[in-house]
């Protein structure tokens, strides 16, 4: 584990020698060489230091460095215009070593400083790249939405540490109260987002640069499932009285969310809402505490990642030719780009769940764990996964089809972002053939 961060650091003095090819190549070969230390094991392996893998954390870790990696192919046009590119890679770095800190540590005060480090890159890259003036509004709401509920879980952590004498994941036990439930798990609702404490999401993705958008969809929001999954075990008795609430609450925010989405007419806007749509269904599902939940929760997050970061991508190709994201600017476009609609087309069915993606096996473990919690919520899941295959079909027919603008100048795409797009599929797809792995970490 330690080897691997040390190469992260190593990377430091490259990101001012102006080489974007160079770390661009680093960080993939970064990611292959972390591949190599596949942890098949629901117990912590590779340990060194304060910091170790199981399977949850491998794949979070390999998931962040690979949407790192894409974040770097992503912005070329960055490089191209010399946007403070060295100040750029330079904040990937703190964030890739933040993130692989928070999911590779084994003690929990460590993995609550990380997890409050990691949002200050992520800030940066919203402040100082996004679009419009309104960014600096968008960062506050994240900033203070993340702060405001994260020191009460400092307080609460202090508190572990004087019941259990060690702060190791493996040596927290204990059964706690509603109050201690909220003081830990507050943050990480907000950070998955939770609906009711979401609407500081949508405002950050519409105002973040490509780049920012993918570390938010592809990793952020799963630091809030990572939390809810490892702090399980304090709460389970309390859990068993109070979880429905949360499953009610996320499912019917799942479905208004969905509702928002249809009425949406900015892409970047409605990919954000079907994220908080995806998200709370992963939420709902954890809160079973059943196998299949927590399961379905781990293959839902690690799906939605590669799928949502792929819209974005998607979303910011049209953004550069028309300059625009509102869906009634952004239509016709089969007939100009063919070949990009097929990506549109292949990255919206991944968004509605269908075969063979990933999101399919999410989908069907959250759907048969939450309908053996309570067959009520057949009626919401069903209306859920509807509306999530309306709205995914809605920006895939409005943007393709139509009459299109021509007030803008068009250049066809490059290789390059070919190969973005076809990096975030393939992984997306072919993950479900060694869909037994993400079934043995509990």
């Amino acid at each position: 584990m330690m080897s691997i961060f040390l190469g992260l650091v190593f990377l430091i003095p490259l990101s001012f020698m102006n080489m974007f090819w160079a770390m661009q190549l680093w960080f993939f070969c970064l990611s292959f060489l972390y591949l190599l230390k596949v942890s098949m094991s629901h117990l912590f392996g590779g340990i060194s230091w304060f910091m170790g893998a199981d399977l949850m954390s491998f794949s979070l870790i390999l998931l962040s460095f690979w949407v790192c990696s894409l974040m770097i192919l992503a912005s070329e046009k960055l490089f191209l215009g010399l946007n403070f590119s060295n100040f750029f890679l330079f904040v990937m770095i703190i964030l890739m070593g933040s993130l692989f800190l928070t999911f590779g540590s084994m003690n929990l005060f460590v993995f609550y400083l990380f997890f409050e480090i990691s949002l200050i890159p992520t800030l940066i890259l919203i402040v100082g790249w996004g679009y419009q003036p309104e960014r600096i509004e968008a960062g506050i709401y994240l900033l203070f939405y993340t702060l405001l509920v994260s020191l009460p879980m400092m307080i609460a952590i202090f508190y572990f540490y004087t019941v259990n004498g060690s702060l190791f994941w493996g040596l927290l036990g204990g059964d706690y109260g509603l109050f201690m439930y909220f003081c830990v798990n507050m943050v990480f609702f907000v950070k998955i987002p939770m609906f009711f404490v979401h609407l500081w999401l949508p405002k950050a993705h519409v105002e973040a640069p490509v780049a920012g958008s993918m570390i938010l969809a592809g990793i952020m929001l799963k630091l809030g499932g990572y939390g809810v999954l490892r702090m399980m075990k304090l709460f389970s008795l309390i859990g068993l009285k109070f979880n429905f609430f949360i499953i009610l609450i996320s499912l019917i925010g799942s479905l208004f969310v969905s509702f928002i989405c249809i009425r949406q007419s900015d892409i970047k806007s409605l990919i954000a809402y079907s994220s908080v749509a995806h998200m709370g269904m992963a939420l709902a599902g954890a809160m079973t505490m059943s196998y299949w939940g927590v399961w379905g929760c781990l293959v839902m997050m690690i799906a939605h990642g590669l799928c949502s970061s792929g819209l974005f991508c998607l979303a910011n190709l049209n953004y550069e030719r028309v300059g625009s994201r509102s869906l009634y600017m952004n239509k016709g476009f089969l007939n100009l780009m063919p070949s990009l609609s097929l990506w549109w087309f292949l990255f919206c069915s991944s968004n509605m769940a269908a075969p063979p993606s990933f999101n399919l096996l999410g989908e069907i473990m959250l759907i048969n764990s939450l309908m053996s919690y309570s067959w009520i919520l057949m009626i919401v899941l069903s209306l859920v996964s509807f509306f999530s295959a309306v709205y995914s079909l809605f920006l895939y027919s409005f943007s393709q089809h139509g009459s299109f603008f021509s007030g803008f100048s068009l250049f066809l795409c490059s290789y390059r972002e070919y190969l973005l797009l076809f990096l975030h599929w393939v992984p997306l797809n072919l993950l479900i053939l060694k869909a037994d792995c993400f079934s043995l970490w509990v």
